[in-house]
């Protein structure tokens, strides 16, 4: 493999032998209060189990099966719920991007920029998050190789932006089906840029409940612990204190309570997979 690049965001450093990245929240701002909740609940988790936190949560969810679905506050009104969270609880965060013209706004609030997979070969999009100077996340297309994100990792060298993280969050399967090659972790890695892992959209079935998109929950915490096994160097996961009256990505979402134990046996499985690798490494060389 080669050199990965360490990504600063905030204060966190990810990447290789850097402490697993979480970037964790609700799918949506679904109100300013509800969202100030949910991050002083992480916040007392990262504070009590020890793990880098970045809070997720978007102010509009621009792709959306249904027109009629909703999509959340918008720009302005989403902008001043994330900097509450920030200047409040001390937290780094992110949301997505999905038109140019929102990049500035945002880069005054976050610390990280999101782009989403299906917008991970928007050229003009990716290199304005690009010039702002900040950490980016591409997550990489339902419809995309591994090995195709080198060329969202070109368009950041081109405007001169190093710190771009890759997110690995299936690839589409037929109809109505997402599914994960592990692979696609260590091939990331090899472009010399930390991969995280999306446990949550992983989960998705698209458009299966005709006008949303369902998904299975149950099936998160084996996808993450898999890919935490592969060496990710991160975990995307979605989280609603009642994820089954969530107004987007319900089915996909852990429970805000249960995610304390899913975190810890990430953390145990990452500290097992560390202190295996001098020898595995030495193994495989010893066969190559």
């Amino acid at each position: 493999m080669s050199t990965q690049r360490l990504v600063r965001i905030g204060n966190h450093l990810c990447g290789q032998r850097q402490p697993l990245l979480w970037i964790a929240g609700p799918c949506v701002i679904e109100s300013h209060d509800l969202t100030l909740s949910i991050a002083d609940k992480l916040a007392e988790y990262s504070e009590r189990i020890g793990f880098q936190l970045i809070f997720k949560a978007s102010f509009d969810k621009a792709n959306r099966t249904s027109g009629k679905s909703f999509r959340g506050p918008g720009l302005q009104e989403g902008l001043k719920t994330l900097d509450a969270v920030k200047q409040k609880l001390g937290l780094q965060v992110t949301t997505d991007l999905h038109e140019v013209q929102q990049v500035e706004a945002v880069a005054q609030v976050c610390d990280l920029l999101q782009i989403p997979a299906f917008l991970a070969r928007q050229t003009d999009l990716v290199l304005a998050a690009g010039r702002t100077g900040k950490a980016v996340n591409v997550k990489k297309g339902q419809f995309m190789a591994p090995w195709d994100m080198k060329n969202v990792v070109a368009k950041m060298d081109e405007v001169g932006n190093p710190n771009l993280l890759l997110t690995e969050r299936g690839t589409t399967f037929g109809y109505g089906m997402l599914v994960n090659d592990m692979r696609a972790i260590p091939w990331m890695q090899d472009l010399g840029r930390p991969v995280i892992f999306d446990a949550t959209h992983s989960v998705q079935m698209p458009g299966s409940k005709g006008d949303r998109t369902g998904g299975d929950r149950r099936m998160v915490p084996y996808l993450a612990k898999a890919a935490v096994a592969a060496g990710c160097d991160g975990i995307f996961v979605e989280t609603h204190p009642r994820p089954d009256e969530a107004l987007s990505d319900g089915p996909n979402m852990i429970a805000l309570d249960d995610l304390p134990a899913f975190i810890q046996s990430c953390i145990r499985i990452r500290t097992a997979v560390e202190s295996a690798e001098p020898e595995t490494t030495h193994e495989l060389r010893a066969s190559a």
